[in-house]
């Protein structure tokens, strides 16, 4: 069963993170990937195969709803410009959809290997 209160504190400590790791480019979204999943996991404990679980659902929950953000702050951007920035925001949305959700299975990846270590610590 899965433990929505581990998965959304990973999540968040994934935000604040990414935040946080915006300084230092790469390292930081990847590190933030790695904590919020270790804290997902660590939360959920009951197991490798269950911090794994939670790790992959706050990685993957964490890009995916950035993605969808960006995408809908994009597409109404694009309205502001007329008939022509609709269709360019439509297309760069999409885009950035589908960069969101590859995005997001690296990161499940990671955080699920992260949240398999929380787990076994805890």
């Amino acid at each position: 069963m899965t433990d929505w209160h581990a998965v959304i504190v990973g999540f968040l400590v994934m935000t604040v993170a990414s935040i946080v790791g915006l300084a230092v480019p790469v390292f930081g979204q990847l590190t933030a990937g790695l904590l919020g999943g270790f804290v997902a996991g660590y939360l959920a404990g009951g197991g490798l195969a269950s911090g794994a679980w939670h790790g992959t659902l706050a990685g993957g929950l964490g890009a995916i709803i950035a993605g969808v953000v960006l995408a809908l702050a994009v597409g109404i951007g694009g309205l502001a410009l007329g008939p022509v920035g609709a269709v360019i925001g439509g297309v760069a949305g999409l885009t950035i959809v589908f960069l969101a959700i590859v995005i997001g299975f690296v990161m499940a990846i990671e955080s699920a290997i992260a949240g398999a270590i929380g787990a076994a610590i805890a």
